[in-house]
């Protein structure tokens, strides 16, 4: 019988392995729990839009808001149809804080 040799681990990939299984879980799409949000989706509603853009007015990405490719789709297309409307700016510097 051989004897399994046990490798000692690092500090640096316990601490590796504990931040990815510490992980808060996959984000929840707003819209798909809440169907009432889908009618908020609408250019005209400016400031409804203005929560999905960055400060520099940039448009947030789905990994980051949560929202499904659904409805990212959706804001994206009315939040460029508000801009182009002028109702929400392309950049930072019209930004409205």
């Amino acid at each position: 019988m051989t004897k399994k040799i046990k490798l000692k681990i690092s500090a640096r990939l316990t601490k590796k392995r504990s931040r990815r299984s510490s992980s808060s879980g996959a984000k929840q799409c707003r819209f798909k729990n809440n169907p009432e949000l889908v009618k908020e989706i609408d250019y005209k509603n400016a400031t409804f839009l203005k929560s999905f853009l960055t400060e520099r007015g940039k448009i947030l990405p789905a990994r980051i808001s949560g929202t499904s490719t659904r409805y990212q789709r959706m804001l994206s297309h009315e939040i460029r149809k508000a801009r182009m409307m002028g109702l929400l700016p392309y950049t930072a510097q019209y930004f409205n804080r």
